[in-house]
């Protein structure tokens, strides 16, 4: 919608990560360091850590892009909601091979075979879990068994852990000092700075084609990071409601003031309506519940607000075209009569 009205190519604010739009920020650039430093390493378990939305999984998906498929076969894990034994399905699963009716001897053993099929090849495997936080410490321990598959010379698979700051607890805690022993590098990617969020507002704007239309006053950046705390994902989500309301406003020039609307706006949808109970979040195991747990339909969720976003800019598009029909179908106003003596 606003796309077109501004002249960009693209949004440049989805939600969703995207590699296309990655900005190298002093912790960003870090992360990136410490990934590509396990992948030279090649063995042990490299973690990052970071807050909800910080951009963990914009670096995995960065990380792919630049990996050689011809030397790497990597597996992304996203849902850890898992036991025990739902882990070496969901390894094996991620890898490709079979693992219906199998049992648990039986998915090892497909699992080394294809470990060695890929040393053999000349390639190494490489396992990337997301949202490690959700994990139990048996579910960490079963991955920390599988880094035991090597040959005499090497590791056979090398584990990433990414997940946010709790994660920290479970692996510091008693039972996980083998685990500890065999992490190679950690790091912990924090927010962005007022000048880095800046700075990542202006790359996805210039990334979509953007030539300072709209304008982004010195004052509506300070509420920008204001609000969002130097976090990817806050930003984003505001900024793309900002462009949205300049586009229905036809403002090419963006203000503290109009920030600070879009950001009433934000808090009013989200404000629970007198008396109402709060939500209750499907939990780990299908037919519980869980309080606190991130909702499908919350600000966590970038799949949904992605598809909300798009549900209002067609529904208020639609609007805007029955409203220019209106009027187009309106009769011009008659004139005054001219009185004048001949």
């Amino acid at each position: 919608m606003y796309e077109t009205y501004y002249g960009l190519s693209d949004k440049p604010f989805r939600l969703r990560p995207d590699p296309h739009f990655f900005f190298g920020s002093k912790g960003h650039k870090r992360a990136m360091a410490y990934l590509d430093y396990g992948l030279s390493h090649g063995e042990g378990f490299i973690v990052i850590t970071g807050e909800v939305g910080a951009g963990k999984t914009t670096l995995v998906r960065n990380l792919f892009n630049q990996m050689p498929s011809d030397k790497i076969v990597a597996a992304h894990i996203v849902n850890t909601h898992l036991d025990a034994d739902d882990t070496l399905r969901t390894v094996v699963a991620a890898f490709g091979l079979p693992y219906e009716n199998a049992s648990k001897t039986a998915m090892l053993t497909r699992l080394e075979q294809f470990l060695r099929a890929c040393d053999q090849e000349g390639k190494r495997a490489l396992l990337v879990v997301d949202e490690a936080q959700n994990l139990t410490p048996r579910a960490v321990e079963e991955l920390r068994m599988l880094s035991n598959f090597q040959t005499d010379e090497k590791s056979l698979l090398q584990t990433f852990l990414l997940g946010q700051p709790e994660f920290r607890t479970t692996l510091h805690s008693a039972g996980m000092q083998q685990l500890r022993q065999r992490v190679t590098a950690s790091y912990h990617l924090g927010p962005m700075d007022a000048e880095e969020t800046r700075a990542y507002i202006e790359h996805r704007l210039k990334t979509v084609g953007w030539h300072d239309d709209p304008t982004f006053s010195d004052n509506a950046h300070a509420a920008i990071y204001e609000y969002s705390g130097g976090i990817p994902r806050k930003v984003n989500g505001l900024c793309d409601r900002l462009l949205l309301m300049g586009y229905l406003e036809e403002l090419h020039a963006l203000k503290e003031k109009d920030v600070e609307a879009v950001i009433s706006d934000i808090q009013q949808e989200y404000q629970l309506p007198p008396g109402a109970a709060p939500v209750l979040a499907a939990g780990p195991f299908p037919g519980l519940e869980t309080a606190g747990a991130a909702a499908p339909h919350s600000l966590d969720n970038p799949g949904y607000m992605d598809e909300r976003m798009m549900k209002m800019e067609k529904s208020m598009s639609s609007v805007l075209s029955i409203l220019k029909k209106i009027v187009s179908s309106l009769p011009a106003p008659a004139q005054p009569a001219d009185h004048r003596q001949e």
